[in-house]
């Protein structure tokens, strides 16, 4: 199936073959026809499986139509929520991209920097809002945002807003917005909280699922490498020898972290920024630009400050730490491998993650390879049983205590039950 198979307008097409989208994806062939037919969607859909274009092309060609009789109309008639800035910069870009040639006006707005030009845009009228739900509360209290004529709604990443503390505030926006209305939710993860959401403000809604937060992209490459905590920081030293790495995105589980990483990246000459929900939205923005544009080779995150990052051919992304929650590794790696494209992923082990890669290999289904060829190999701690039918790629080791590239946990090595698992810190 191409685009025009899907009877987008010529304008829309135009931008779309200027991005160099031919094809959509499962979840954009799924959701644009609901979202065209003006029907409510349920979206259950895992970060990299062009979801941004699924709900930002039809509402373009919606709102075109609409503009064509009502030219001069200056209210906002569609409303983005998400959850942070970068994710809400990120969706006002993809608006801008693919409705170059519609004449649509849009805006993106977020707490953390002055409101001045936010309002002055509003004052002039808009079509489409970006928003995180902190700044358009604010904004609808001081009456420079008016929600009385939004006739599509769409919130994003709900899973996110559930974990930031958001969705109290969601509520207090959709009380605002005519009953009436088309409502578009997506979310990675359906948890009961969600779903209770969800029912509450969709109305008959059709349900898209693709690739569920427990699967892992085929097209990226995995490896785990067993080391020791102390020789994390020359490992990466190491892998980055490699000039074939342009870029590479770095997790932590921490903002201390993040920072120490980018310190010790930089002693060695290799250009680095952190970004975490320490730096101000203005520093933000400018790592994930230079990173962007390859002026900075490796970008340091959290996960929260994470979320949502969408840089095109990004080929790696390293776990410096695992992280403890395993949906959340699903996520971070999903930052490569987007829409098809192939990616890799490394992923650091110690002595006191075990039990996080453990449970990893539980909720994805199968054995990531290890990879022991590196200067500082550790003896691989004992992980438990790896899951049924599963097994590692050929001329890798498996991750379990029988895995071929590391001896298993013994001599020393800790069990699993006697891992502690860590609260969540960022």
């Amino acid at each position: 199936m191409s685009f025009q198979d899907l009877k987008l307008i010529e304008p829309i097409l135009k931008a779309l073959k200027h991005e160099g989208y031919t094809t959509p994806t499962p979840i954009q062939e799924q959701s644009i026809p609901i979202i065209l037919n003006r029907k409510d969607l349920l979206g259950c859909a895992q970060t990299g499986t062009g979801k941004t274009a699924a709900f930002a092309i039809p509402i373009l060609q919606i709102l075109h139509a609409d503009k064509v009789q009502n030219p001069t109309s200056k209210a906002i008639k569609t409303l983005i929520l998400t959850p942070t800035r970068e994710l809400a910069i990120q969706i006002d870009e993809s608006f801008a991209a693919y409705g170059r040639h519609t004449g649509l006006k849009h805006l993106v707005i977020f707490g953390g920097v002055s409101q001045h030009h936010q309002v002055e845009a509003l004052k002039r009228g808009i079509d489409i809002l970006v928003a995180t739900p902190g700044r358009l509360l604010d904004l609808v209290q001081q009456k420079f945002v008016h929600l009385d004529q939004i006739k599509i709604l769409v919130l994003d990443e709900a899973d996110r807003m559930l974990d930031m503390g958001f969705v109290n505030d969601v509520r207090k926006v959709i009380a605002k917005l005519p009953f009436k209305r088309q409502t578009l939710f997506f979310s990675a993860t359906m948890p009961k909280e969600i779903q209770a959401l969800a029912d509450s403000i969709l109305n008959s809604p059709e349900k898209v699922e693709v690739a569920p937060v427990s699967s892992t992209a085929d097209t990226i490459n995995q490896s785990i490498f067993f080391v020791e905590k102390n020789d994390k920081k020359a490992l990466l030293n190491h892998i980055l020898k490699d000039k074939n790495i342009a870029t590479a995105l770095v997790f932590t589980r921490t903002k201390h972290g993040a920072d120490k990483v980018v310190k010790d990246l930089i002693k060695v000459g290799i250009t680095s920024e952190a970004i975490h929900g320490n730096k101000s939205q203005n520093a933000r923005q400018r790592a994930l630009t230079n990173f962007k544009n390859r002026s900075t080779r490796v970008l340091v995150a959290t996960d929260i400050a994470a979320r949502g990052i969408d840089i095109d051919e990004l080929t790696h992304v390293i776990n410096y730490e695992l992280p403890n929650v395993p949906e959340t590794y699903v996520h971070r790696i999903g930052r490569t491998g987007r829409a098809g494209a192939s990616g890799i992923a490394l992923s650091f082990c110690d002595s006191d993650e075990g039990e996080f890669l453990y449970d990893i290999h539980k909720l994805i289904g199968k054995v990531i390879p290890v990879d022991d060829s590196h200067p500082y190999p550790m003896k691989a701690p004992h992980l438990g049983p790896a899951p049924k039918g599963s097994s590692p790629k050929k001329g890798g080791g498996g991750g379990g205590p029988r895995g071929g590239g590391a001896s298993a946990g013994r001599g020393g090595a800790k069990k699993h039950g006697e891992f502690r698992s860590r609260a969540r810190r960022d």
